[in-house]
C-alpha cells in the first residue's frame, strides 16, 4: 500500500506472544489463543491512530488476506468510518451484522476454494439485501491464497495481479 502512495499500518495480531513467529505451525497455535474480543478492539484502535496522523486524509481503508481477510470483515462491520475493506479469501461474517457496514467492500475469493467459498452465496445474498457497495470476484482456477507468492502451489501470477489492480483501483477512488 505505501509503494501506491498511501499510509500503511500493519499491525502484528502476535504481538501478545512476542510477535508473528516463523514457524507455521506455531502462528496458527498463537491464533488459536487469540482473545477475539480484545484482538479486535486492538485492530479498531489503529484507525484512531492513523485519523490522528497529520497526513492522514481521515480516510481509512483496510486489505487482509486470509485470516486477515476475515478480520477485514469484522473491521468493516466494526469501524463505521471505514471508506474502503479488501478481503482476500477471508471468511464471512454473519449476516445479522452486515447492516452495520458502510463502506465499499472488495471481495477476492479463489475458484477452486471450496471451503471458504462455500460461504460466498449467502454472504453475497445478505450483501444485497443490507444494500452494501461491494464488488465481488471469484477466480476461476485459483485456489485458496492465490496472492501469496512464497507458496507456489497456490500462487496465481496473473489472478493476483489482477486483484491488487482492483484492490488499488477501489482504494484510488474512496481514499484520495
Amino acid at each position: 500500500m505505501a509503494l501506491a502512495g498511501f499510509i500503511a499500518l500493519a499491525p502484528d495480531a502476535l504481538s501478545p506472544f512476542g510477535g508473528t513467529p516463523t514457524n507455521d505451525e506455531q502462528v496458527r497455535t498463537y491464533f488459536g489463543q487469540l482473545d477475539a474480543k480484545k484482538n479486535l478492539s486492538n485492530f479498531v484502535k489503529a484507525f484512531d491512530y492513523l485519523k490522528s496522523r497529520p497526513d492522514c486524509t481521515g480516510k481509512t481503508g483496510c486489505v487482509g488476506f486470509c485470516w486477515g481477510g476475515a478480520m477485514v470483515n469484522q473491521l468493516a462491520i466494526n469501524v463505521p468510518s471505514l471508506n474502503a475493506a479488501v478481503a482476500y479469501y477471508g471468511r464471512q461474517p454473519g449476516a445479522a451484522d452486515l447492516p452495520r457496514i458502510k463502506s465499499s467492500l472488495t471481495l477476492h475469493y479463489g475458484g477452486l476454494d471450496e471451503r471458504v467459498s462455500a460461504g460466498i452465496p449467502a454472504y453475497e445474498e445478505a450483501l444485497k439485501k443490507a444494500g452494501i457497495d461491494y464488488q465481488l470476484f471469484v477466480y476461476e482456477g485459483a485456489q485458496y491464497a492465490f496472492n501469496n507468492d512464497t507458496a507456489p502451489t497456490r500462487y496465481n501470477e496473473a489472478v493476483a495481479k489482477l486483484a491488487w489492480e482492483r484492490t488499488i483501483g477501489l482504494f484510488e477512488k474512496k481514499l484520495k
